[in-house]
């Protein structure tokens, strides 16, 4: 792939964000697109989008299911040898629409929706690290030339929260599952935007809750993984933070990286810049 744009972003629902998602893709222009939290069964997503997308140039590879999770790619680079989930990984208690992979342009691109975990030590949460470890396998099996996008439903370092004491007893912070991300990231990947922007402060989800979002008190959970030889062709590496401003958008904004070439310019980490406020408290969820 030469000169692409490739997007991640959970939509949270892609019926409700139709009429931001389609606008969105108009504006930004992306080539490849990894999307989760679909919210639909596959043919109920090809009724909505099928055609508005195949007018934009897009092939689609699916993993849906009504009402819950899903996962997309969105291609006009090429689309090939699409698995649907992890092959032998595991379900709750039956395989949920958490993985979709394709070949796009000569890389492998994984679209992944990562489970919540919820609470430490709940049988979700074991769920969650056994989900991880097949993963990694899966992967380890694969092509180096990867692209592994979505939302991985960790905040790798502290450094990707707003505040790490109001963490304290929640997902997403645990060892277990920061050491979980820590072997995927063994098999020689990098965290592109972390590698592009190291002491920035870069955030993708802010909870709609309490004005999270306004104070820009959130959490660095979507992710693009990338082999070295394609992580060494990152011009730039972004979030889109204006695609969660406005009227019914969804509670995460997307993950934007340019390879090869960057048609913005290399811009980031975060687009428009937010007003950064020293302001630390409890997550409204445990008040």
């Amino acid at each position: 792939m030469g000169g692409v744009r490739v997007a991640t972003w959970n939509v949270n629902s892609v019926k409700q964000r139709m009429p931001r998602l389609l606008p969105w893709l108009d504006e930004r222009a992306p080539d490849v697109v990894c999307l989760q939290e679909t919210k639909l069964a596959d043919a109920a997503f090809v009724d909505l989008l099928g055609p508005a997308l195949a007018e934009r140039g897009y092939e689609v590879a699916l993993n849906g299911e009504v009402q819950w999770n899903g996962v997309a790619i969105l291609s006009r680079v090429g689309l090939a040898d699409v698995v649907q989930g992890i092959p032998g990984g595991p379900g709750f208690p039956h395989p949920e629409a958490r993985a979709v992979s394709a070949t796009c342009g000569g890389v492998r691109v994984h679209s992944l929706y990562v489970p919540n975990g919820r609470v430490p030590d709940s049988d979700h949460y074991h769920y969650k690290l056994a989900w991880l470890a097949a993963l990694r396998d899966q992967l380890a099996d694969g092509p180096s030339d990867v692209l592994v996008c979505g939302d991985i439903n960790i905040a790798p370092a502290d450094v990707d929260v707003f505040d790490p004491a109001a963490y304290v007893g929640h997902t997403h912070v645990t060892p277990a599952e920061r050491a979980a991300l820590g072997e995927i990231l063994g098999l020689g990947l990098r965290d592109v935007v972390r590698d592009r922007w190291p002491g920035e402060r870069v955030f993708t989800y802010w909870d709609y809750r309490a004005g999270m979002f306004h104070k820009d008190l959130g959490m660095r959970i979507d992710l693009v993984l990338a082999g070295a030889a394609v992580a060494g062709r990152v011009a730039a590496a972004w979030v889109d933070r204006q695609a969660r401003k406005g009227t019914g958008p969804s509670d995460h904004a997307p993950v934007v990286v340019d390879l090869d070439v960057a048609p913005d310019g290399d811009i980031g980490p975060l687009v428009p810049a937010p007003s950064v406020r020293a302001v630390t408290g409890r997550l409204p969820q445990s008040r």
